[in-house]
């Protein structure tokens, strides 16, 4: 016989459901770039195996590269920062991050828009390449690589005929105008494919010294911190590329900048190779580029302290020092 109940008996409520955080939207609006990307590249592709492009199938296959890697990319969600600041224009990010660079990229961790930077240094690099190739000549970058890949003995020197097909191979890529405009393609590639490498380590990086960062903040930082340093060297390097002689520039070297603003100007490329490129590494704009990244990963995370921005910076100039003394001991006889 069951108990009597109570009239005033009350349920107790139901236990309380805790808040879901609001997730932020996927970068869906890198989407039609990608696509985008990966029609161009299949054109080149179809039209490198047809022959009426030039050296297409190598751009064909980058520019799809990119595209995929964009898309894949585009899953990964956007920072969700509560902040009504308004995104600063293209125009305002290039120019203040020269002289209000705690602006920019405080802008940027809540606005992390990259792409403007990114366009700016490609266009940068692609006309200090094609100025650089036209006063250079094709003819005498053509036959400096091709000797130096010759000197460089067995294992690494490719057989006497492929290095004949490969200077012929290189002269026209450099003279023909349709593959200099798939070059320019690849090096946009490139340069994507360098700065995403670099803004997931510097995610790593934060992470591991107890950071909080998005990679689409670090990657922005990323190719803002590289703008000015780019800006400097293209500009001033031009001025210097019509002002010395086409003799006194190396064929290899100045392929990036004619400038020279670090310590190896004090040994021979030829004698010291790597005592050459460990002095390159301390120089004006390498600090200045270093000084940017800190400030930036530490201004633009969601929370970086400065410690951990310049803990990062230094570890990845380390990398990139480490990366290259390994490839000039390697292969000393480029730089000489």
């Amino acid at each position: 016989m069951s108990a009597p109940q109570d009239p005033n008996f009350q349920a107790p409520p139901p236990p309380a459901t805790p808040e879901v955080e609001p997730q932020a939207a996927r970068a869906t609006h890198l989407r039609p770039f990608a696509i985008g990307a990966f029609a161009l590249g299949l054109i080149f592709v179809v039209g490198g195996i047809a022959k009426f492009l030039p050296g297409g199938l190598g751009t064909g296959a980058a520019l799809c590269f990119l595209g995929l890697l964009v898309f894949a990319l585009s899953f990964i969600r956007m920072p969700l920062v509560a902040d009504s600041e308004r995104p600063l224009s293209w125009f305002e990010k290039v120019t203040g991050v020269f002289y209000e660079p705690a602006r920019v990229f405080r802008n940027l961790r809540v606005h992390p828009y990259w792409i403007g930077a990114f366009l700016t240094i490609w266009v940068l690099t692609v006309i200090y390449s094609t100025a650089f190739i036209q006063r250079i000549t094709p003819e005498r970058i053509t036959d400096y690589t091709t000797e130096k890949i010759a000197q460089m003995g067995p294992p690494f020197a490719p057989p006497p005929e492929m290095i004949d097909r490969m200077r012929n191979d290189q002269l026209e890529s450099l003279k023909s105008p349709v593959q200099r405009v798939g070059s320019a393609f690849r090096s946009a590639v490139g340069i994507f494919v360098f700065g995403t490498i670099a803004a997931g380590l510097a995610l790593l990086g934060v992470l591991v010294f107890g950071g909080r960062i998005n990679f689409w903040q670090v990657m922005a930082v990323t190719f803002y911190s590289v703008l000015p340093v780019v800006a400097v060297q293209k500009i001033l390097g031009l001025v210097i590329l019509y002002l010395k002689s086409p003799d006194d520039l190396h064929p290899i070297l100045n392929q990036e900048t004619t400038l020279q603003d670090n310590l190896g100007i004090l040994f021979s490329p030829a004698e010291h190779p790597i005592l050459f490129v460990l002095a390159s590494f301390i120089g004006l704009t390498s600090f200045y580029g270093l000084w940017l990244r800190a400030k930036g990963l530490h201004w633009g995370g969601t929370k970086v302290s400065k410690g951990t921005g310049w803990g990062v910076a230094i570890m990845l100039w380390v990398l990139i020092l480490i990366v290259a003394t390994i490839f000039t001991a390697l292969f000393p006889g480029f730089i000489s």
